[in-house]
């Protein structure tokens, strides 16, 4: 499974290899246990990956497979943006920072992993004078 954090900092994504069922109800028990809240729900999340990315074609398969759970879209000439379904996990219903869970085959996992890590050091990698 994938885990999508998103914070004022931006976007970290890691591989999980507990069930959806099982990182849910641990976050409950901590959750309970700080006396914190915690709202869950169905949703959608997606980050963007430049065109140019490589292996982004790898993709053609699981989007094939997962119709309407994982997609593709253009954004512009420079980049698409990859949109994922999965369980949202915030403190409350409009947070903007939480963790999204998506589940996918393994090998979808690492494709989409891989082409967020590809992406993510060669954003990171820039230098601006």
């Amino acid at each position: 499974m994938l885990k999508l954090i998103y914070t004022d900092l931006g976007l970290h994504m890691e591989y999980v290899g507990d069930s959806l069922e099982t990182v849910v109800s641990h976050h409950v028990v901590l959750t309970v246990r700080t006396g914190l809240t915690l709202h869950i729900e169905m949703g959608q999340a997606s980050f963007l990956l430049p065109v140019l990315t490589p292996g982004l074609g790898a993709l053609e398969t699981a989007l094939r497979q997962y119709d309407k759970t994982l997609e593709i879209a253009r954004v512009d000439a420079e980049y698409v943006e990859v949109n994922l379904s999965g369980t949202w996990m915030a403190q409350t219903a409009q947070a903007h920072e939480g963790m999204f869970l998506a589940a996918y085959d393994y090998e979808t996992e690492l494709i989409l992993r891989r082409l967020w890590q590809a992406a993510d050091q060669a954003l990171t990698t820039v230098v601006v004078d």
